[in-house]
């Protein structure tokens, strides 16, 4: 395959992950960026704004916007850092609704997926699942240079 062609793949693929996301937020009743803010604290349990910021990506003026908007919907609590009184905890809450609204959008892409991966020989997985993981490299070596650009 030409390298344009491969290029194309990477935006294709990068854009219908996007739009994936933004649907199972969209029927959770919120952005993208909210139900991955929501869904970090879930699997953290409580963080700093600062942490989260840093599990998400995102900066952290949005997560002061996105934690307002999570703690108004019930997915989150502020409470004051017993380590630093300058900062505050962010707690998940009512991580049960959240999975309720969000698991099965994730169940069907699972069980989507491994149909698909049901379709190739495991050499040919572990050639797939290696090209993956040097994607997510790159891409991750990119955003940190995108964010070093930013200081």
């Amino acid at each position: 395959m030409a390298k344009t062609g491969f290029n194309s793949l990477h935006r294709e693929l990068a854009t219908a992950i996007v739009a994936f996301q933004d649907a199972v937020a969209r029927r959770a009743g919120m952005t993208a960026a909210e139900r991955k803010c929501a869904g970090a604290l879930a699997e953290l349990g409580s963080a700093t704004p600062k942490q989260l910021a840093e599990s998400t990506g995102l900066s952290t003026g949005a997560i002061t916007g996105i934690v307002d908007r999570l703690e108004r919907a019930g997915f989150a609590s502020r409470e004051p850092n017993p380590d630093d009184r300058r900062s505050i905890i962010v707690r998940a809450r009512d991580s049960t609704r959240l999975a309720r609204l969000t698991a099965p959008a994730f169940d069907s892409l699972t069980a989507a997926m491994g149909e698909l991966d049901a379709r190739y020989a495991p050499r040919e997985r572990a050639l797939i699942l290696q090209h993956l993981r040097d994607t997510i490299a790159v891409l991750r070596e990119q955003t940190a240079k995108l964010g070093a650009r930013e200081s």
